[in-house]
């Protein structure tokens, strides 16, 4: 299991998320940061909307994930059991 913070996956806080993939990292932050946006934290809704404008370009979004997956592949496995 590894740990990253939202702000680490491109949101707005230090919350932090553990996994064992890249892919559930992804999700927990995904919905996290809708939980934060149902709840009117501008900060998230920011980060949102500019994950929105990645999402028009495939190449953009590719380079985040590819990113996201090296930085998750440098991370160490956290001590929680």
């Amino acid at each position: 299991m590894k740990t990253m913070t939202c702000r680490q996956l491109g949101g707005a806080c230090d919350m932090e998320f553990h996994a064992d993939t890249i892919e559930e990292m992804i999700e927990l932050s995904r919905k996290h940061a809708m939980e934060m946006i149902q709840k009117g934290d501008e900060a998230h809704i920011k980060a949102m909307r500019e994950m929105q404008e990645l999402m028009h370009f495939p190449e953009g979004m590719n380079a985040w994930y590819e990113n996201k997956r090296k930085t998750f592949e440098c991370l160490r496995h956290d001590d929680i059991q």
